[in-house]
């Protein structure tokens, strides 16, 4: 039985940025094998988890790549710079926990700059922030860390009130692990479609694994896995319909595409027919593994189904469990319901 906190918990342990996702795709691939008939990884460190069928070829992705940190420089003190790898708000890393590739902890912190007061929070930037791994200079620093490595946030996985779980990288383990709960539930029925969970790979940094699996599949329809923004916290900035707790999300559009009515029909239908509470999105910017399905080959109908989390690419996203168990429970309908 998939546990969804202690799955979580053991994703972020193995999640590192774009690009580096080796280690979380072998924990992904050991967990999803018991539940369908093939796992293979391609070139581009996709995890492809193939269910057979004899009817239409659906891919159903999440992402697996997390934003982080790149090391470019050392300073003759031992603080690090660094690049970020994904989208970050710079000013909202100030005093964040970092941990390395190699197991190596650290702290970002802010320059000491004559302006740094007055500077509003949106002109702070990457290159006004530094890492403190406590070495006392250069050279200890360069045994500890090298140019090239890649860090990720440090923060704890916790349950919270309500169901609410606060964890870095929600964005997008959680949905990996909606993938791993849809594929327990499918473990022993038979689906008329030929199904392809797929844990993608630099989606972060533009969707390139979702991209290249899917000219592989060719798959008649995509039905992605994300997160998405809420409504429902006095920090929001743009409105939006969508509350944590509330249910699922069936995307209607992103940055990345406009949803294929016959997708969205698909996912109400799935829905309606098991009885899951979802709720209508429109995420107004950034984009999700469905944008590249749609634009594969010769075009694909896509859709997404989304978890609404609060802080997204912070450390502290939030989520609740019960919309992580429903969207699971939609996913498996969408999958088993013929196309």
């Amino acid at each position: 039985m998939i546990n969804i906190v202690e799955t979580q918990k053991k994703l972020v342990a193995a999640a590192l940025p774009s690009g580096f996702e080796k280690n979380v795709g072998e924990v992904l691939a050991e967990l999803a094998r018991p539940f369908v008939d093939e796992v293979y990884t391609d070139a581009l460190g996709n995890v492809i988890c193939h269910k057979k069928g004899e009817g239409k070829r659906l891919m159903m992705p999440a992402h697996m790549d997390t934003i982080g940190f790149m090391a470019t420089y050392i300073e003759e003190g031992g603080f690090i710079r660094f690049e970020g790898i994904g989208g970050h708000m710079p000013a909202t890393l100030v005093g964040v926990p970092v941990r390395f590739e190699s197991g190596v902890n650290g702290c970002i912190r802010l320059e000491k700059q004559s302006d740094n007061l007055s500077k509003a929070i949106t002109a702070i930037k990457i290159s006004d922030l530094y890492i403190d791994i406590g070495a006392k200079d250069q050279a200890e620093a360069e045994k500890l860390v090298k140019i090239g490595d890649v860090a990720v946030f440090n923060s704890p996985t916790v349950e919270l009130a309500g169901g609410n779980v606060m964890t870095p990288y929600a964005d997008d383990l959680i949905s990996c692990v909606v993938l791993l709960l849809a594929m327990e539930n499918l473990k022993d029925k038979k689906s008329k479609n030929d199904l392809y969970f797929v844990f993608s790979t630099q989606e972060e940094v533009g969707l390139r694994g979702a991209m290249t699996a899917a000219y592989h599949i060719d798959p008649y329809m995509g039905i992605a896995v994300d997160v998405c923004s809420t409504g429902d916290t006095p920090s929001t900035t743009v409105k939006m319909a969508v509350k944590v707790g509330e249910g699922p999300t069936i995307k209607i559009k992103d940055g990345s595409l406009i949803c294929n009515p016959q997708a969205v029909k698909h996912m109400r239908a799935a829905a309606d027919e098991i009885g899951v509470k979802y709720q209508d999105e429109i995420l107004l910017a950034g984009g999700t593994d469905s944008g590249a399905m749609q634009r594969t080959r010769g075009g694909v109908y896509s859709g997404c189904i989304s978890i609404p989390t609060r802080h997204i690419h912070s450390p502290c996203e939030i989520i609740n469990k019960k919309d992580v168990e429903e969207a699971a429970r939609l996913l498996a309908q969408c999958a088993l319901s013929e196309l």
